[in-house]
């Protein structure tokens, strides 16, 4: 009885556990950091995958160059790997970045961030996570229907792109900007750069995010004399509690994040005054907000500066407010758009498990597919420690995310 393609395919993954340790350890060992992270960008990296895939069989592979003066190699690099399907018509499109963060405090590892460990399934050292274990288990899906000699279903399009860590602009906002016509609305957009050990969650929504500064000026005082003064202090404080009736404002729920709701949260608090016995004439803090799809950030505004207002008027205070970050929420990919239905069989049938559609609070880069109107999902089986001291993927993440790419690009629906 001749044997299913996807047996075959998940036999050839399985041969290359070494290979792709390999490829792990080479991508470790050069630091591709953004020139905002002190870095000189991720051409040397890009330059070495580019050698290594060359003959591997690709039916094309574009090397595309968004410019970047602060680098030495005056670029920023994104890679696109195509293999042809039987199907013209829909392109299985994983995107994975080559750009990393800094190591950090480095008395905090175990070890040297850029030689890889390998440590049982562990794989420790910077970028293993973050996305070297995306990159690396999509290039050998995509290197084992080439191996095999097997026509995928669906074509296959790697994106290895630059800057992800640090805003995009060089990476995939480039390509949406001014290669667009890479893309199709009924192409699948899968980014694993997120989700769960068990893999069992996919990401299809984010709240939008507003982060708020409050600066609160009154008049400094002696503490014995604060009719003296304007407590800027007494007024932020009673600000901060009367913000809390956001939560009564925008009450809206939906199941498909955790938490349901839409949260608003004091964080960040400066120091005013050094000692106790002075009455503070500034006091500043900040807000981290994040809110359910369906609420205008301009509603959100409003209700804030009617506050601000409010205690200007009774503490005798100006309150000025401005934002670090304001990212409006993309429309969210629909539960049932064809690459959640596409992962969610793979999953099924690999695993023998059920994936949940779902939303969070922060943002990913799927963003930027979806307010181009391409329905994107985030999903990937990770140990979640990117950034982290002694960041590590698992082998077998690696190996069975693999499989689930080549299980998505074999299906006919």
């Amino acid at each position: 009885m001749a044997t299913h393609p996807t047996q075959e395919l998940i036999q050839q993954i399985d041969q290359y556990r070494d290979d792709m340790i390999d490829m792990q350890r080479a991508l470790c060992q050069i630091p591709a950091l953004a020139p905002e992270n002190d870095g000189d960008g991720e051409a040397q990296k890009a330059d070495w995958l580019l050698e290594h895939i060359r003959n591997w069989g690709f039916d094309r592979i574009d090397l595309i160059k968004a410019p970047d003066t602060r680098v030495s190699a005056s670029y920023r690099p994104n890679i696109v790997a195509m293999l042809n399907g039987r199907r013209t018509d829909r392109t299985l499109w994983i995107m994975s970045h080559l750009d990393v963060v800094p190591p950090g405090d480095l008395s905090k590892w175990t070890g040297d961030p850029w030689e890889l460990r390998v440590e049982g399934d562990r794989l420790i050292g910077r970028g293993t996570e973050d996305n070297q274990q995306g990159l690396v288990s999509s290039l050998y899906a995509a290197k084992a229907f080439m191996d095999l000699q097997i026509q995928p279903e669906l074509s296959i399009g790697l994106l290895i792109v630059a800057d992800e860590e640090t805003g995009s602009q060089y990476g995939v906002q480039y390509l949406l900007n001014h290669h667009r016509e890479l893309f199709r609305p009924d192409d699948y957009f899968i980014i694993p750069d997120a989700g769960t050990p068990d893999g069992t969650m996919i990401e299809i929504a984010e709240k939008s995010i507003l982060w708020l500064k409050f600066q609160v000026k009154g008049v400094q005082t002696h503490g014995s004399t604060p009719q003296e003064g304007r407590n800027a202090h007494k007024a932020g404080a009673e600000l901060i509690v009367r913000l809390d009736e956001l939560y009564q404002r925008f009450v809206a729920q939906d199941r498909v994040f955790d938490p349901p709701i839409s949260t608003f949260e004091p964080t960040k608090k400066e120091a005013n005054v050094p000692n106790i016995n002075t009455i503070p004439g500034e006091d500043v803090f900040y807000f981290d907000c994040r809110i359910l799809p369906q609420y205008d950030l301009a509603e959100v505004w409003q209700f804030v500066r009617d506050m601000a207002s409010a205690i200007e008027a009774k503490h005798g205070v100006s309150v000025q407010i401005s934002s670090p970050q304001e990212e409006a929420a993309a429309p969210p990919t629909p539960p049932d758009a064809p690459v959640v239905q596409a992962i969610r069989r793979a999953m099924q049938e690999l695993r023998g498990v059920e994936c949940r559609p779902m939303g969070i609070g922060g943002g990913t880069v799927a963003a930027y597919f979806r307010h181009s109107g391409f329905p994107a999902a985030v999903w990937a089986t990770i140990a979640d420690v990117a950034h982290e001291p002694d960041e590590y993927c698992l082998i077998s993440n690696m190996l069975e995310d693999s499989k689930v790419f080549v299980h998505m690009a074999l299906q006919k629906a």
